[in-house]
């Protein structure tokens, strides 16, 4: 089987490998296990791999590179115009030679390639849609525009739309999750406890960006400190934010129980998770976030938003809570659980043991029921 991948994911080629981001590829490598050659349509790069990067482990790839686009400004949108021929091209041919096309969306070559499939109505496809599937909520024209598409079965035939969450829809759209985890590492997790603590433990794990609001967590960690509650907060992740983050800490004078780590390697953030009490993850929008899943799978309790299929992750409650974005109610649910440690305990342990069902092999498991099936549409 030819295994066609079209994504918006930026690639790296560096010493005779193709590398891309760690969750991506960490997945993409569970599906390319069961094909016989494997596609790549992208964005591509010489350059050093980042830090939290990993290699397919194919060695045999087929790339297509395409340029990456947005439509950021006039200067952008022009650009856009004029490659949008050299785009199709390549997506349209890569289909073409394909047996199985996959896409990655949202995104913008996503949205390309959810027209173009179009074209091939005969062909076995999948699509995973990692962002919010919630028609509900707030979400740019053009993801909008990629959902139509995809639920439609009038125009997208012989398509398997894996999403984030049941949602109770057309036949073709698919409840999935994602894993990080096999069962070979769930181990015996004793739930953190707060007796006799130097400090509560919380944990960000994502992009330092806006939309997933790190300076929440500070602005927690601060609150808890004014109330004489010791505390630390540790940042996984990189991005635009840092330096309002690096400027807050300076200015509150937070140096001893702020930590900035930036990108690291799955298994320190793994390692943070078994050591923390609280994840702070009160992110605008999400598809399955894994930090909110990780924390589960190692018994750090979430503190997350509705976002997405958040809501189910958590058992709307039974195994988590969900918080609005206000710094007060925050800190009065981390007190409440420091005064009410069984039901903090009580918590946890659901969330490990639901969060366990959720391995690398169940994940590997249900690809290759989509891979083995013949994705025909039952309308």
């Amino acid at each position: 089987m030819k295994f066609l991948i079209i994504t918006h994911t930026i690639h790296n080629y560096y010493e005779e490998k193709y590398w891309a981001y760690g969750p991506y590829t960490r997945e993409m490598n569970l599906w390319e296990k069961h094909v016989d050659e494997l596609m790549i349509v992208a964005p591509l790069r010489y350059d050093l791999p980042n830090s939290i990067d990993l290699p397919y482990k194919s060695v045999t790839i087929n790339f297509i590179s395409v340029p990456s686009f947005d439509l950021i400004g006039l200067r952008s949108r022009i650009f856009t115009i004029l490659k949008l021929p050299i785009l199709l091209w390549r997506i349209f041919k890569a289909m073409r030679s394909a047996d199985h096309i996959h896409l990655r969306c949202p995104g913008n070559i996503g949205l390309l390639a959810t027209i173009v499939q179009v074209l091939f109505p005969q062909k076995m496809k999948t699509a995973k849609y990692a962002g919010n599937w919630d028609w509900n909520s707030k979400q740019p024209f053009s993801y909008r525009l990629q959902q139509k598409i995809l639920r439609n079965t009038l125009v997208t035939k012989n398509m398997k739309v894996l999403v984030y969450g049941d949602w109770k829809e057309t036949s073709n759209i698919k409840p999935f999750f994602t894993a990080s985890y096999s069962k070979r590492e769930i181990l015996e997790t004793p739930i953190r406890k707060f007796e006799n603590r130097k400090a509560i433990k919380l944990i960000f794990v994502g992009s330092l960006v806006d939309a997933k609001r790190p300076m929440l967590g500070l602005e927690v960690s601060r609150k808890l400190s004014l109330l004489g509650i010791k505390n630390e907060i540790h940042f996984y992740g990189e991005g635009v934010e840092r330096p309002n983050l690096e400027a807050f800490i300076k200015k509150n004078s937070m140096q001893i129980s702020s930590f900035l780590h930036g990108n690291v390697d799955a298994d320190e953030v793994k390692q943070a998770f078994q050591e923390s009490h609280f994840l702070l993850f009160i992110s605008k929008s999400e598809g399955w976030p894994k930090a909110v899943a990780e924390s589960m799978f190692w018994g750090c309790l979430p503190l997350t938003s509705a976002v997405s299929c958040v809501p189910e992750m958590i058992g709307h409650g039974e195994r988590g809570d969900l918080i609005e974005p206000i710094v007060n109610l925050i800190v009065e649910k981390i007190n409440f659980y420091l005064q009410n440690p069984a039901q903090y305990n009580i918590k946890c342990s659901c969330a490990m043991n639901w969060s366990r069902e959720f391995t690398l092999e169940k994940f590997e498991n249900e690809i290759k029921l989509f891979l083995n099936s013949n994705c025909n549409n039952t309308n």
